[in-house]
C-alpha cells in the first residue's frame, strides 16, 4: 500500500503509538489519534504531524465503549473523508498475581486488549470497504505469539494478548474478501518500562539474542513493513530481538 494520501485512525497515543503515527504521517497518510486521558501526548502528536504538512484530528474516546467508538470512527470520516488504515496500539500491562487478580482485573485486561481492538475493526471495516479495502494492524505480545507464558503474574494480561492474536486470525480470514488485510505485530523488549530497576534491565538484555531494546523504531519500522506489502495476510510478526528463543 502506498501511504500518500491514505488515512489512518491510531489508538494510542503515547510512546509507540505517537512514534508510528509520525512515521505514517512522514510516508504521506493523514491520521486521526484517539485518547482517553493523555490529551496533552495526543495533541502534541498532532502538531509534529501537521508540521509534516499532513492533517491531523484528536479524538477522546472511550475504545471499550461501542458507542464511543462509532462516534471516533465517524469524526475521523467526517474530518478526514475516510478510513485506509486501522491501527490498534492502546492497552494496558501490568503485573497481577492471581491471587489479586480478581474479575475486575480480568475484564480490564480483556476490556482494554481485546475487546477494544474488536470494537475499532467492527467499526471501521465498512469505511474501508467503500474505499476498497484497507490495512488493520494489531498490537500484541511476543509471548502468546509464541504460545509461551513467560513471566508469572500475568495471567489476565496473556489471556487478552491471545485473544488479539486469535482476533486477527479469524478477522485476516473473514475480510480478505473485501481486500481488507488483518496482521499484528508481536512486541518483546521495544522500551523499558516505568520504575524498571538495574536488575530487570539487565535480565532483559541478557535474555534477547540481540542484547538490546529495540526502541520504537523497530516496530515503527515492521508496522510499515506490514502496510508495504499486499499478499500477507493472517500474519503476527513478532519484533522482539529474538526474545522468543530463548
Amino acid at each position: 500500500m502506498d501511504l500518500k494520501g491514505r488515512i489512518a485512525l491510531i489508538t494510542g497515543t503515547k510512546r509507540v503509538g505517537r512514534a508510528v503515527a509520525i512515521a505514517l504521517a512522514r510516508e504521506g497518510a493523514d491520521v486521526a489519534l484517539t485518547y482517553n486521558a493523555s490529551h496533552e501526548a495526543a495533541e502534541s502528536a498532532a502538531r509534529e504531524i501537521e508540521a509534516l504538512g499532513k492533517r491531523a484530528v484528536c479524538l477522546k474516546a472511550d475504545l471499550t465503549a461501542p458507542e464511543e467508538v462509532e462516534s471516533a470512527v465517524s469524526r475521523t470520516v467526517e474530518a478526514l473523508g475516510g478510513i485506509d488504515i486501522l491501527l490498534n496500539v492502546a492497552s494496558v500491562y501490568r503485573a497481577r498475581s492471581l491471587a489479586d487478580a480478581d474479575v475486575r482485573d480480568w475484564d480490564e485486561n480483556i476490556d482494554a486488549n481485546a475487546r477494544s481492538a474488536f470494537l475499532c475493526a467492527r467499526a471501521a471495516v465498512p469505511h474501508m470497504r467503500r474505499r476498497g479495502g484497507g490495512r488493520i494492524i494489531n498490537v500484541s505480545d511476543w509471548t502468546p505469539a509464541s504460545l509461551r507464558p513467560r513471566y508469572l503474574g500475568y495471567v489476565s494480561y496473556y489471556a487478552s494478548k491471545m485473544a488479539v492474536v486469535a482476533l486477527t486470525h479469524s478477522l485476516a480470514l473473514e475480510l480478505a474478501k473485501d481486500n481488507i488485510l488483518v496482521n499484528a505485530v508481536a512486541p518483546g523488549p521495544i522500551l523499558p518500562h516505568e520504575g524498571i530497576t538495574e536488575e530487570e534491565n539487565a535480565e532483559v538484555l541478557r535474555n534477547t539474542p540481540l542484547g538490546r531494546w529495540g526502541g520504537e523504531q523497530a516496530l515503527v519500522q515492521a508496522v510499515l513493513a506490514l502496510l508495504s506489502c499486499d499478499f500477507v495476510t493472517g500474519e503476527v510478526f513478532r519484533v522482539d530481538g529474538g526474545r522468543h528463543l530463548r
